[in-house]
């Protein structure tokens, strides 16, 4: 190993000279300027094909910029896996489909769907959840209960109405006296059911108890839900409470025993936790799930590989190998990862591949910082300044070849929709960032800062009647890529990179010899 590397991902942290909504280029940033100044640097690609996504019309997100970044490879993706599986046919032959479809339709039982209501291609896909639809009752299921969980995230803030009208076209096209399918139950997806990393299980609890039990505020359909909740609270799609679709005081999709139920979003992070409800056995200990239905339970994809959640699923995930934490094991190179609660499984799981427990136990060490339970938009800062006295600390020891953070600031508070406040985060990062160039000039790092898509960079748009209104979606703008190095300057090729080509560059400025399978490194 030549000289310990230090890699700072700035979650969210897209490059445009486009001012309309960016809070980067608004933000106070001493340090990116001086680095951008003085430093080479390009931006690289973090969407799309970059990530293994089908189209450049397809947001990046942290799961496939992680994995690109920590493997040096494109595999395909969530969204991408997905489509080939449902055009071919093949999740329709997988044993899981059958098995669930086939029990509904032996007994008479319901088919029920759970999932992000959107396109956003981030965690689901509504075309999906359509061709699903019409395959069961292709197979001859006879009552299917849909359980949607509202966007506002990765689409417009308050498109919920679209998607909900789209499923509902479908429906009606496909209910006759044979097939009956209905909405069942909702709510906004930061409010019910699509926690992560074990950070709000009450979200889960309130999910679970509308979509199991049926139990919540009543109302005659999806569209009249949003429509009263939006005006009560003014809040946009993502933050809606939840509701049940009821006839005469009745749940219309309670779910019983002898049902099946197919959660249909493929991204992992948000759909682990209400797998692990459906497949937790007596010992589950999360929340109280009340009177459990027996049902046959499956996601679409398998949402960690290592842990098996779910047990059953429709879609085999991406068999990654040869990452970067594989080359550095077989270097006897220490590494150290450290992020809080929101992207801690972005710089192990994902970084790795997909794999939940470590390479080596000798040679990585982690550190997860609790995250704090509220809207982080009251507390754009985070968890920043811990995070980087970690990585500092960390350097200091002298025990690590490759340091690795992951700055969730850009992205978390560029998801809650204000501008001051993601304004305030991109400069509390740029301030972590000069306290930790400071400590690799003095420990003798190379200081690596990229990121894995763009969000506070475009939090303004412009929408179809060309009104301004605030965007709270992933961007498409590429990221930076700049190498700080106070005893050497460090040339970087011409062309056209992405992310996959960060862990080969990686290995350069650590002077090991890449993975053959890997990307070129974009150091001359």
């Amino acid at each position: 190993m030549d000289k310990p590397v230090v890699l700072v991902v700035m979650d969210g942290v897209g490059e445009t000279p486009e001012e309309l909504g960016n809070m980067v280029l608004r933000a106070n940033t001493p340090t990116l300027d001086e680095f951008k100044a003085t430093c080479p640097w390009q931006t690289i690609k973090a969407h799309g094909g970059a990530v293994g996504l089908p189209s450049d019309d397809d947001m990046g997100n942290s799961e496939v910029g992680h994995n690109a970044l920590g493997c040096g490879q494109i595999y395909s993706q969530g969204a991408k896996l997905v489509n080939e599986s449902i055009e071919s046919g093949s999740i329709y032959g997988s044993e899981t489909w059958k098995d669930l479809v086939s029990s509904v339709v032996a007994n008479d039982k319901t088919l029920h769907f759970i999932g992000l209501l959107s396109d956003g291609n981030v965690h689901s896909n509504i075309s999906h959840l359509l061709a699903m639809l019409k395959e069961a009752k292709k197979e001859g299921v006879k009552k299917v209960r849909v359980h949607i969980l509202l966007d506002g995230r990765d689409v417009p803030a308050t498109s919920a109405p679209e998607y909900i009208a789209m499923l509902e076209d479908t429906l009606a096209e496909l209910n006759d006296a044979s097939f009956d399918g209905r909405i069942a139950s909702g709510g906004g997806r930061m409010k019910i059911t699509m926690d992560r990393y074990q950070a709000n299980w009450q979200m889960v609890k309130d999910g679970w108890e509308v979509h199991v039990h049926g139990e919540g505020r009543q109302f005659a359909n999806a569209k009249e839900a949003v429509d009263t909740l939006r005006a009560e609270t003014g809040a946009i799609d993502q933050d809606l409470g939840s509701f049940v679709i009821a006839e005469n005081g009745k749940p219309v999709g309670a779910m019983e025993d002898g049902d099946s139920v197919i959660l249909f979003n493929f991204r992992g992070d948000r759909a682990l936790e209400i797998s692990m409800a459906f497949d937790g056995d007596a010992s589950f200990d999360k929340f109280d799930r009340g009177a459990i239905p027996n049902v046959k339970y499956a996601g679409m994809l398998e949402y960690d590989g290592d842990l098996k959640i779910p047990h059953k699923y429709l879609v085999n995930p991406p068999q990654i190998k040869d990452t970067l934490t594989e080359l550095l094991v077989a270097q006897g190179i220490k590494e150290y990862a450290v992020s809080e609660t929101q992207k801690y499984g972005h710089v192990t799981y994902f970084w790795n591949g997909n794999r939940s427990g470590k390479v080596s136990e000798e040679l990585e060490d982690y550190c997860e910082i609790p995250s704090d339970v509220r809207s982080f938009d009251e507390a754009p800062w985070m968890k920043a300044t811990e995070i980087a006295d970690c990585v500092m600390d960390a350097m200091k020891s002298h025990k690590y070849g490759f340091i690795r953070c992951n700055f969730p600031n850009g992205d978390m508070v560029g998801h809650t929709g204000s501008l001051d406040a993601t304004e305030i985060a991109v400069e509390s990062v740029d301030l972590q960032l000069a306290r930790i160039k400071k400590v690799c000039d003095a420990e003798g790092y190379i200081l690596v800062v990229t990121a894995d898509h763009g969000n506070s960079d475009q939090m303004l748009e412009k929408n179809k009647k060309g009104n301004i209104e605030v965007r709270t979606a992933h961007s498409l703008n590429p990221v930076p890529f700049i190498i700080y190095d106070k005893d050497a300057r460090h040339e970087m090729k011409e062309g056209a990179f992405g992310l996959a080509n960060v862990a080969p560059t990686v290995a350069g400025l650590l002077g090991i010899k890449p993975f053959d399978s890997w990307e070129e490194s974009m150091l001359k």
